[in-house]
C-alpha cells in the first residue's frame, strides 16, 4: 500500500497504469490485488469488477489474474461467498493450497470458468493439492518458497517438484520468490524453463539494490535476465 512505497498502484486507475506500463515492458499477464477504497485487499464483486473492467480496457486481450489469499477474508466460507458473488471473472485467480478452504475454493473458480492458479509455497501446500485431485483442471503450479535465503529456498523447490514429478503432475510451473530471493528464483526459473513473475508484491528492489521506481521497472530487469539467458 501507499504507505510501504508511494509507487504502489492501489485505486483501478493506478491499476489501469501499471498494468499498461508492465505489459510494454514485457509482462505476459497481470497478476493484482484488488483493493477496496480505502486501499485494504478487496475480495468484493464490486471491487473487483472495477480493477478489471480498467485493467481490460487498458491491456485488452492480456490474461488478468487476482489473489485469494486468506488474509484478505479469514472466514473461508466467508470467502467462498464473496467469490460467488463476483459477476464479473478474471481469467485465473491464484489459490494458496495451504491455507483453509482451497479445494472448495479452487472447485468454486473451475466451476465459474475462471483458471487456478495452484500456490505451492510448503510441504503441506503440495500435499493437500495432489491429494485434492484438482490438478488435471487447474492453468498451473505456482512455487512460491517463503525461505529467507535462496539456498534455504531451492532446497524447498526441490521437494515441492518431486511430491509433483512423483504424482506425475505435468502442469505449466510458474516459480518466484519473495524478498531477497526474488532474483535468484527468477533466474532459477528462467534456467529450468519455468514462468516467473516480479512485481512489488514481491520486491521494492531492482537487481542491484536500488529501490524500483515502478513495477514496470521490475519487469524490464527481468525480461533483460531472460533475453540475456537466451544469448548464452
Amino acid at each position: 500500500m501507499r504507505a510501504e512505497h508511494q509507487g504502489i498502484p492501489v485505486t483501478p486507475e493506478e491499476q489501469a497504469v501499471a498494468a499498461t506500463e508492465s505489459v510494454a515492458a514485457g509482462a505476459g499477464a497481470i497478476h493484482l490485488h484488488v483493493r477496496a477504497a480505502d486501499g485494504s485487499e478487496s475480495l468484493a464483486a464490486t471491487d473487483v469488477a472495477g480493477a478489471l473492467t480498467a485493467i481490460r480496457a487498458a491491456v485488452p486481450g492480456i490474461p488478468i489474474g487476482v489473489s485469494t489469499g486468506a488474509w484478505i477474508i479469514r472466514d473461508s466460507d466467508a470467502r467462498l461467498r464473496a467469490v460467488t458473488g463476483w459477476t464479473l471473472l478474471p481469467d485465473f485467480a491464484s489459490v494458496n493450497f495451504h491455507e483453509a478452504g482451497s479445494k472448495p475454493l479452487a472447485e468454486l473458480l473451475r466451476t465459474r470458468g475462471v483458471g487456478v492458479e495452484a500456490g505451492l509455497s510448503n510441504a503441506r501446500g503440495a500435499e493437500l493439492f495432489v491429494d485434492s485431485g484438482l490438478a488435471g483442471r487447474c492453468l498451473r503450479v505456482m512455487f512460491e518458497p517463503q525461505e529467507g535465503d535462496a539456498d534455504a529456498a531451492l532446497r524447498a523447490l526441490a521437494q515441492l517438484e518431486a511430491r509433483l514429478d512423483g504424482a506425475g503432475i505435468k502442469l505449466p510451473r510458474l516459480l518466484h520468490g519473495t524478498g531477497p530471493t526474488v532474483w535468484p528464483l527468477v533466474d532459477e526459473a528462467i534456467a529450468r524453463g519455468y514462468d516467473t513473475r516480479v512485481g512489488f508484491e514481491d520486491t521494492l528492489t531492482l537487481p542491484d539494490g536500488t529501490t524500483a521506481p515502478t513495477n514496470a521497472a521490475l519487469v524490464a530487469a527481468a525480461r533483460r535476465r531472460i533475453e540475456a539467458h537466451g544469448a548464452r
